[in-house]
């Protein structure tokens, strides 16, 4: 059987403020033609299809869109992430075609879809995202007797169940499809913690047993260990500038009459690549950084003085810069900003915002003009006052 391993689409997701819709959009697009290419039998989503519980509308209609595309090829199972609502992901689950199953219910996690080719059926298991404090009574093995407060606890629960239906179908094969932190991996930057009581993961070994783990939550492509049985898809695009090296890619998993898994890493476009610049705003504007002028780009602009205009000016050259900041190469020796409160010296705040700006320190003169400037708008804010 060939399955395709993805996840963590965060459809609806923003980078620094710039709309991802298109470029997930059109990552969708290529999804669909590698279904239909590489003649893939079962897609599994392992969680985070959207950003937020609740999707802008863009959103739904995409999700919506592409899982009609891929029914008509393939079978789709889908679990919910730690992003998504359940409740709302999982809606209409009950009535949906066949081809296209959401398994979003923690007391559904014992009944596999089970999915047929020449070797006889293959039962995928779907276990959503378990937030201990909610799943720890749902999961217990006695009632009254809640779990411990725990992702170990609460997923290790899931998959006991998992086991014990499985034992009952012999010589059936297995895919379990989790959104989960497994320990032994590498996290990204911009993924939300799931820690509850001061620990997220969960041992590798809770697995043991399964043909092939397809999990959900990190963003960055990689094996759970050596093993090629767990693995995580990672994110299709890069969703924060931590990710920028990170390979994107789906994983396209071969699984034969004994269960033995081959896997291979497709890397997904690039909409826009993610760069870093640092340098003086003459360097900028040289041209030095012209190969990254067509990339989503940061900026940090490292002139001991603040440059006039310094915004407009870099996205002159860089019109596609999300984040723009003075880092002058002198930080480090420049004494550490004061708290402003309630009680500070209003003349002493100015006063360091003009060396922060200017990267000298005001002499008499300054300080002279900055309390003038001061006095003369506390007086026009009390006459105002009087009025």
């Amino acid at each position: 059987m060939r399955i395709l391993h993805t996840g963590d689409w965060h459809l609806g997701r923003t980078l620094l403020g710039a709309d991802l819709l298109a470029h997930q959009s059109a990552f969708l697009d290529w999804l669909v033609e590698q279904v239909r290419a590489r003649a893939v039998d079962l897609v599994v989503v392992a969680g985070d299809v959207y950003d937020r519980a609740v999707p802008p509308v863009d959103a739904v209609r995409m999700l919506s869109r592409v899982l009609e595309r891929l029914a008509e090829t393939t079978t789709v199972v889908v679990t919910p992430g730690n992003h998504d609502s359940a409740a709302r992901l999982g809606f209409g689950a009950g009535v949906m075609d066949a081809r296209v199953r959401i398994l979003a219910e923690p007391a559904g996690i014992a009944t596999p879809v089970l999915v047929d080719d020449a070797h006889g059926p293959v039962a995928v298991y779907g276990i959503p995202y378990l937030h201990p404090d909610l799943t720890r009574y749902a999961l217990a093995a006695v009632p009254d007797e809640p779990l411990a407060r725990s992702h170990q606890a609460v997923v290790g629960a899931a998959m006991d169940r998992v086991r014990a239906d499985l034992a009952g179908r012999p010589g059936t094969r297995s895919v379990v499809v989790a959104h989960a932190f497994v320990g032994g991996t590498e996290p990204s930057d911009s993924e939300q913690d799931i820690r509850v009581g001061g620990v997220d993961r969960v041992a590798r070994s809770v697995f043991d047993g399964i043909d092939y783990v397809a999990l959900g939550h990190l963003h960055g492509p990689q094996r759970v260990g050596d093993d090629d049985r767990l693995r995580y898809a990672g994110s299709p695009l890069a969703f924060s500038f931590g990710e920028r090296h990170q390979r994107k890619s789906v994983t396209v998993v071969d699984l034969d009459d004994a269960g033995r898994v081959t896997a291979e890493l497709v890397p997904t476009p690039v909409p826009r690549r993610l760069v870093d610049v640092r340098a003086t705003i003459d360097e900028i504007e040289s041209g030095a950084h012209q190969a990254a002028t067509d990339a989503w780009v940061r900026v940090a602009v490292t002139d001991i003085v603040h440059p006039e205009r310094m915004y407009a000016r870099v996205k002159d050259r860089f019109p596609f810069a999300l984040a723009v900041t003075h880092e002058p190469t002198d930080r480090g020796e420049r004494a550490a900003a004061r708290a402003v409160t309630a009680t500070s010296d209003p003349v002493e705040v100015a006063a360091d915002f003009v060396s922060f700006a200017t990267g000298t320190t005001p002499d008499d003169a300054d300080r002279a003009i900055l309390t003038e400037a001061y006095e003369a708008a506390a007086a026009a804010l009390q006459r105002e006052g009087d009025r």
